[in-house]
């Protein structure tokens, strides 16, 4: 493996492969990641030499635990920095929708870690394998951001209201939950991936129904997750208290339940930074129905605004810089949080 941050690679089958390689961060996107994968992408869609794409992180750790969040929290005080955020998040948002929007196969290896970015990236893949090592995750609010990368497009289509439910606690999913939301089209075991991709990558895909042969390929190796999700048993309380069209509404809701999981759930949510929360609520309710293409373009403008909001940066240095887990948010309530600061995250600019 060489020090190279991602590595492109093809083969006379007319297989390419993207290999995201900084295993030390898990994985973690960057701009200079981002700019060379999008070309890629780009240059492979009309090559017809190329058959199919394989998209895998590198390392024992995971597939992608998203943006490099630690590195923009140096826009706090540098507007050079800000710019080349704001770079990051367009480049990011146009290479998702280059992923989904690609005419041929995209076999994405979701082993280990796969969280924010790394959702975003993979999640047009065609066929997006998980295993049992698998912890899929939106995570943005922990660190006073809100869930982009298309995930009001994507979080929108998980039953009922399952998606509000894992944008605003930013929980785990392992594998049965994460197939439970169509977060994935296969489970694989870990053991099995690589005796998989070498099938892929010595099958000639020129002389054959790429898509069907491929199909039954994965099918061949495809298998039922050994441990239950708990996502199915848990939908009619999900919807009872997440059909709210608003925070309060949703904390009201399960502070009147006494079950272990409405009181954690309720403990959980009221942990994160009140801006968070009222914005991605708002941006879940206006992306339902919405194209990916919308989604990601209110993604642009969400992003934007929280790279100008004191909070966000607060969320990051206690978690990922300090590591103190005490963010001191301006915001402290929800109550503190209005309807026009909410919109004015929305506003065009």
């Amino acid at each position: 493996m060489t020090d190279q941050a991602i590595l492109f690679t093809t083969n006379e089958n007319g297989v390419a492969t993207i290999t995201l390689n900084r295993p030390k961060t898990i994985n973690a996107l960057t701009y200079d990641m981002l700019v060379p994968m999008k070309q890629k992408i780009q240059e492979w869609e009309q090559d017809q030499a190329i058959q199919m794409v394989i998209l895998k992180g590198a390392g024992s750790k995971g597939f992608c635990a998203g943006g490099d969040m630690k590195a923009l929290y140096k826009a706090r005080q540098d507007s050079e920095i800000l710019q080349e955020a704001e770079q990051f998040f367009a480049i990011e948002y146009q290479t998702d929708e280059l992923v989904a929007q690609f005419s041929k196969p995209i076999v994405a290896c979701l082993d280990g870690i796969v969280m924010g970015g790394g959702i975003g990236l993979s999640y047009g893949a065609s066929h997006r394998i998980i295993t049992e090592r698998t912890k899929w995750a939106m995570p943005e609010m922990n660190i006073g951001f809100f869930p982009d990368v298309g995930a009001a497009y994507y979080l929108n289509k998980a039953p009922g209201y399952i998606g509000r439910y894992l944008a605003l606690t930013a929980t785990v999913l392992h594998a049965a939950d994460v197939l439970y939301i169509s977060g994935a089209d296969a489970f694989i075991p870990s053991d099995r991936l690589t005796d998989l991709l070498h099938q892929i990558e010595t099958t000639n895909w020129h002389t054959t129904n790429t898509g069907k042969q491929l199909q039954e390929l994965l099918d061949a190796y495809t298998e039922q997750p050994k441990t239950d999700g708990t996502l199915a048993s848990l939908q009619a309380d999900i919807d009872r208290y997440f059909s709210f069209n608003s925070v309060e509404e949703i904390i009201d809701a399960l502070t009147k339940d006494t079950s272990d999981f409405a009181v954690k759930t309720r403990e959980t949510i009221l942990s994160k930074s009140p801006v968070s929360l009222k914005v991605t609520l708002a941006q879940l309710i206006k992306g339902e129905g919405e194209t990916l293409k919308a989604c990601l373009e209110t993604d642009r403008i969400l992003a934007h605004h929280f790279m100008r909001n004191e909070d966000f940066f607060e969320g990051v240095r206690s978690v990922l810089v300090d590591k103190d887990h005490q963010p001191q948010y301006r915001y402290k309530q929800l109550a503190d949080v209005s309807e026009e600061l909410v919109s004015s995250f929305f506003k065009a600019y």
